[in-house]
Formats: C-alpha cells, structure tokens, sequence
C-alpha cells in the first residue's frame, strides 16, 4: 500500500495504452537547473566543423552528408549538437541566435554531465523503475529537445524501437520529461492508444561498408489514421513513460514559446540482447551505465 496519501501511478493504464503521463514528476526547480546548465553548454558550444563546409560540388555535398552522418552515428557516448534547417549561412555562421538555433543536444547527457547525470538517476526516476519491475535497467541514450518558437520542426509518426531494437522487443522504456509547459500550440507529443502491441513495422540499422549511406531503413512506416492519435499536453516537471513499440509524434511549434525537454530511454539488460545493427553501440568508454545506483 502506498504510504503518506500518496498514490502508486496507475501502471496498468501504461500496459493498456503504451504511456503515462506523472503531472509534476519533476519541480520546477528541477527543471530549471536543467535548462541553466544547457545555456552553460550551448555557451561553451564549438559549431561542428561539418556545419562549416561550403557545399559546391557535389562530391563536397556527399562528404559533407557523410560528416554529418559519421557525427550522428559516434554520437553515443558523447555531448554533441544538432541544428534546425537553414539557421546557418554556407559558411557555417548562425543567421539567427545559437540558442534559437539548435533543435537537440545529444546522446550521453546523462553520462557526462553531472545535472542531467543526478536527474536520471534520481531516487523518484529508480524508484518508478522499481515500481514497474525492472530487474537491471540500463540507460541507452539521452537527448535534450528544444523544440524552437516558430521552427522547431515536427517530428513524424513513429516507434522507438525503430532506433533501438532488441530482442526480445518490448525492453526499451523512454522518460519525457517537460522542462516547460507542453501544449498543443507548442507540439506536445501525440500517441495512438493501444499501438505497442503489434510489434514494429521498420528499422534503422547500420548499413553495410562500403553502402553509400551509414544507416538504412528496413521495412516502412504504414500510414497511420490522423484520427487516432490524441494530444498529451503536460505541464512542466511532467513525466511521460513512453513504451518502446508506442506509435507516437508531435507537430511543428507553431507558437513563440519554446518546448524544452530532456528524455532519455532504459532497457530492461536482464535476458535481452541490444541489436549489433542499431545504430547507437555501447563503447568501452561509455557501456550502457545502469539506472540503479
């Protein structure tokens, strides 16, 4: 029984639906040193030198496809940058802000920075974890999104296990957490209720060398029925657990507020096997840390 008044979360709503909303999760001072400590970063921030490459030919376009590509892919264990479309000039200089211009920073926040490390290893974070029986959780990745006012672009319908597979699937267990206010102006997430139940339909995986590109897709996306999805506007400090195989999106901000989150995504380790072909590997610098400290 649940001391204290508090209520246990309705976990069986997350195995009917596929995620759960925890309204203020998080404080609001929480969210706030999350996002103090991300102007920190983007203050110290070096523009990739990939962004700076003047496209001419289309040979230097190609390599240029191939950096971005090669910077995405060792990403894993590491605190890089990605921007939003045409918020640099060819010459690599910004044309609005640096701050306006980042759309997320990513993938091992969580590794190698002591304020994003303490969040998701927090006693509340490993406590849920508990609460819903995972046995040896490990934290895969992290990224903080910004969703930018008026350019923070949308992001198209789709499975997290797509990206990162596993077998068994069903292992991986995303935490959204709103640094801000979610709202429907300002592209809160959209889930179809009931969707993680029918396994996946596409993967990313690395290609093989010597392909043209790094990764490929295997399988598609079916088109899904707008009229499916509902909205889950969140007030900050909100948590949503998002299950690995729940088809979600969320719209273009269309509104002159920003939408910061941070997420990060566990798999459950006991029994399962982390796909050789995602494109995100452990290294023997960062192997998947565990979520229980």
């Amino acid at each position: 029984a649940a001391s204290g008044g508090e209520q246990s979360p309705p976990l069986f709503q997350f195995h009917e639906d596929g995620f759960l909303v925890l309204e203020h999760f998080f404080t609001a001072e929480e969210c706030d040193s999350m996002r103090n400590q991300i102007q920190r970063i983007i203050a110290e921030m070096e523009v990739p030198p990939h962004c700076r490459t003047e496209f001419s030919t289309k040979e230097e376009e190609q390599l240029q496809a191939q950096g971005s590509s090669d910077y995405f892919l060792t990403s894993g264990d590491k605190i890089r940058f990605f921007f939003e479309k045409g918020v640099l000039d060819k010459k690599g200089n910004f044309l609005i802000p640096k701050e306006k211009s980042i759309s997320k920073i990513g993938h091992a926040l969580h590794a190698y920075d002591p304020v994003f490390k303490q969040i998701t290893h927090s006693s509340k974070v490993q406590e849920l974890g508990r609460k819903l029986g995972l046995e040896r959780p490990v934290v895969v990745q992290s990224m903080y999104i910004f969703k930018q006012p008026g350019i923070g672009g949308e992001v198209t319908p789709h499975q997290d296990a797509t990206f990162l597979h596993t077998e068994p699937l069903g292992r991986i267990l995303g935490f959204w957490i709103a640094l801000e206010d979610a709202t429907r102006e300002n592209g809160c997430l959209w889930f179809i209720p009931g969707s993680h139940t029918n396994g996946i339909t596409r993967r990313m995986v690395r290609a093989a060398s010597g392909a043209s590109t790094r990764v490929e897709f295997v399988g598609s996306e079916p088109a899904y029925d707008d009229s499916h999805f509902i909205p889950l506007p969140i007030s900050k400090g909100g948590l949503v657990l998002i299950h690995g195989e729940v088809v979600h999106k969320s719209e273009w901000n269309s509104s002159e507020s920003s939408r910061h989150a941070f997420t990060f995504h566990v798999m459950e380790a006991e029994g399962t096997t982390w796909s050789k072909e995602n494109w995100l590997q452990p290294t023997p610098e960062l192997p998947f840390p565990s979520l229980y400290t």
